[in-house]
């Protein structure tokens, strides 16, 4: 795609939902939205083209929550969810779409049943699905921007690329512990997210939520933050964040702001851009680092289930049971007669096992614990084991009073 071609396509895109006013506001609307019909930059004009537009939402977890619930209450006229998992009680201290009653259930229809009771005013669509190489031009397609509010890297890099081919403007955010960034890609002849991550990092080298944590309050902050950027685009009000990526630190309360030059090298908006479709997301988001890459398919782990591993404790059978999680995890809840050694830190302490004897080693969820068996199995263990589901699966099929996170 040429320059030329992506300023005139952007602009078009942008005179579109600028353009696009919903129609004359209600007399319940006029009361609904009065505070914002007061400030001179929206007006009536602006709360109709908040009215007019619409936005497709990328997951409704600890983003999703306050840029769904500030969209609704300002008045966007169509907010799409894209979402397919479900409320687990570990989401409530952040996503705040739900509550304690909700546990279990479809997070798409708690979020649109909890959005349209904020605002009778609004179309809330909900889209149950996963999004896809497959799907995603068609879902987003329909809508004028996309808010992206997703924890890991194919999506995101599938969000990118599926906006760059569309030419819709990419409201992006990101969140780990206590550190949240934003930015706005694809517009304004701005650069993309291919332009700031020209490839993805090393699978483990960015935790998600469930892994490395999140500070309660900062989806909230970034989110608000995304809903403000994804406002300020439909009225036409301020500058917007295109060019700038802003990093907020919550431990020392402070925003550092980055200048993020669009790369005229990029393979995708740039100006000889060699992707001109979607592409295997997982694939290109699964290289993994050669620390802990097996050498060939012959080295890959054993798969032991919790029942497994129970009848080995049971019948008293040597081996040594790894626990490659943080410190901070393995505190909250471990298997009893485990070692601790992250996984980040085995290299360095791999003289600590013995290789005569059977590892089985264990994390969350099966995913970290399985590089580290991989990673065992190159450097000449040969008696190497994964626990399937990790330790989630031990409590759900042994050790039930034991605490989950």
């Amino acid at each position: 795609m040429s320059s030329s071609q992506t300023i005139t396509q952007e602009n078009q895109q942008h005179d579109t939902y600028q353009a696009r006013l919903g129609a004359e506001l209600s007399r319940d609307e006029i009361q609904h939205y009065s505070r914002h019909l007061i400030i001179p930059e929206v007006g009536l004009q602006g709360q109709r083209k908040l009215k007019g537009a619409r936005v497709l939402m990328v997951g409704a977890g600890g983003l999703g929550s306050p840029v769904g619930m500030y969209l609704a209450a300002a008045g966007v006229g169509t907010i799409g969810i894209v979402e397919f998992d479900t409320v687990e009680v570990s989401n409530l201290h952040r996503q705040l779409l739900y509550t304690v009653n909700d546990a279990g259930k479809s997070k798409l229809e708690c979020a649109v049943n909890r959005l349209s009771s904020m605002n009778p005013h609004i179309n809330v669509v909900a889209h149950p699905e996963r999004i896809t190489a497959d799907n995603a031009l068609a879902l987003i397609e329909q809508y004028d921007l996309v808010v992206d509010g997703t924890d890991n890297f194919p999506t995101r890099y599938l969000v990118n690329d599926a906006c760059v081919l569309l030419g819709k403007p990419n409201v992006y955010a990101s969140i780990f512990r206590f550190e949240g960034l934003v930015s706005l890609f694809n517009h304004d002849n701005g650069p993309c997210y291919r332009c700031l991550y020209p490839s993805p990092p090393p699978p483990g080298f960015a935790p998600s939520c469930a892994e490395g944590g999140v500070f309660g309050v900062l989806p909230g902050i970034i989110g608000s933050l995304q809903a403000a950027e994804v406002i300020k685009l439909i009225t036409g009000v301020g500058d917007s964040m295109s060019g700038r990526l802003l990093q907020f630190d919550g431990t020392a309360m402070k925003f550092r702001e980055f200048e993020v030059s669009r790369d005229p090298e990029c393979s995708l908006c740039g100006e000889q851009a060699t992707q001109t479709e979607l592409i295997d997301y997982v694939s290109f988001c699964g290289v993994v680092p050669d620390a802990f890459e097996a050498a060939d398919e012959g080295l890959e782990p054993e798969e032991i289930d919790a029942l497994g591993l129970k009848q080995k404790i049971d019948n008293n059978t040597p081996f040594q049971l790894l626990d490659v999680r943080t410190v901070n995890e393995f505190e909250i809840v471990n298997i009893d007669g485990a070692f601790l050694i992250p996984l980040d830190e085995i290299e360095e302490h791999l003289h600590t096992l013995s290789r005569d004897q059977e590892v089985v080693c264990y994390c969350k969820s099966g995913k970290r614990s399985l590089m580290a068996a991989k990673f065992l199995l190159q450097k000449g263990f040969r008696q190497v084991s994964n626990l399937t589901g990790g330790i989630e699966s031990w409590i759900k099929e042994v050790d039930h009073e034991a605490s989950v996170y």
